[in-house]
């Protein structure tokens, strides 16, 4: 039998872009500076991160250049918080290539699972090793990706799906709430269970805006999973996600998991500057981030919900 480490090995070496991350920047992912303040349930997942180590090879179009986020660091983040899991997803800077994200569930073991990015040069035999190496869904960005036109998503949305069809995989979206409400009634007719990121693109005062409905609506459903992840630099008052949080967890208290993004990236080139430039990371305080959570998830059952149980449904965590 082929082991994992050999299937990861062999899925990290398909072909990839010539761009690297600057070695200088290969440590300066920010870590926890306060305590969360409640304990973690055995088996605690953060639903979101990435990694940038140093030598993975860059995508030519991508639309920023991010500062490095090696995996030792995300171990280190994980251990400060009491986390035990993590699901590691590729960015858009590595465009479909998965080598980086494939380091770090080397990294992590059982630990570990990943979302991966693939396009129409993704073989079916590329995917059975990313399957074996712990990939679970692959991530379609479209908010990275600027696509604003419904029927444009839409399209997408079919080509990856009968890309994903003989796998088990489910499909993240990274959009907004005016797209998801746009695609209602698509999302909800499809085979597939979907997962939105970062509260399906909610701006913070999500209460003033009438297209959070859609997204409940289809968490409610069981159609859709959503993740309690707010991205950006770091801010002051967590609180103004209160309402949206509430309506989510209300609608689908099994659909909704929570993550970090950490190493927190900043998908803005800098002033004048071009998507080649390197943009430091954000310096984000993910104990006060965690320390939010018991306003969202007020009692234990579903903070182990949100942290346990949900991510071992959907990703397989002890499962072979």
């Amino acid at each position: 039998m082929i082991s994992r480490r050999t299937l990861i090995a062999a899925a990290a070496s398909l072909p990839a872009a010539p761009f690297l991350v600057p070695a200088s920047a290969a440590a300066d992912a920010s870590q926890p500076e306060t305590a969360a303040g409640f304990a973690l349930p055995p088996g605690a997942c953060d639903c979101h991160v990435h990694v940038h180590p140093e030598g993975y090879p860059l995508y030519e179009g991508r639309t920023y250049t991010p500062g490095g986020a090696e995996v030792g660091e995300l171990e280190a983040m994980m251990a400060a918080l009491g986390l035990d899991r993590a699901v590691i997803v590729t960015p858009s800077i590595y465009g479909p290539d998965n080598s980086a994200t494939l380091s770090g569930l080397h990294a992590l073991g059982e630990r570990g699972r990943g979302v991966a990015v693939i396009d129409g040069t993704t073989t079916a035999r590329e995917m059975r090793l990313l399957d074996a190496a712990g990939i679970r869904g692959v991530r379609l960005n479209l908010s990275t990706g600027g696509v604003s036109q419904p029927e444009v998503a839409r399209g997408m949305v079919e080509e990856t799906l009968a890309r994903i069809d003989a796998t088990d995989w489910h499909l993240q979206l990274n959009t907004n709430l005016a797209m998801i409400a746009a695609l209602h009634d698509f999302l909800a007719d499809q085979p597939r269970t979907l997962v939105f990121d970062h509260f399906g693109g909610a701006q913070p005062d999500a209460s003033a805006q009438p297209d959070a409905e859609a997204l409940v609506s289809l968490v409610a459903s069981g159609k859709a999973y959503v993740k309690l992840s707010v991205k950006g630099g770091p801010r002051d008052d967590y609180s103004v996600f209160d309402p949206l949080a509430a309506a989510l967890v209300e609608a689908g208290p099994d659909r909704v998991l929570w993550g970090t993004n950490w190493p927190h990236p900043n998908a803005k080139p800098p002033a004048g500057g071009t998507a080649k430039d390197l943009t430091p990371l954000f310096d984000v305080d993910d104990g006060a981030v965690l320390g939010h959570l018991p306003v969202w998830a007020p009692d234990l059952a579903l903070r182990e919900k949100m942290l346990v149980a949900n991510p071992a449904r959907l990703y397989g965590f002890g499962q072979a």
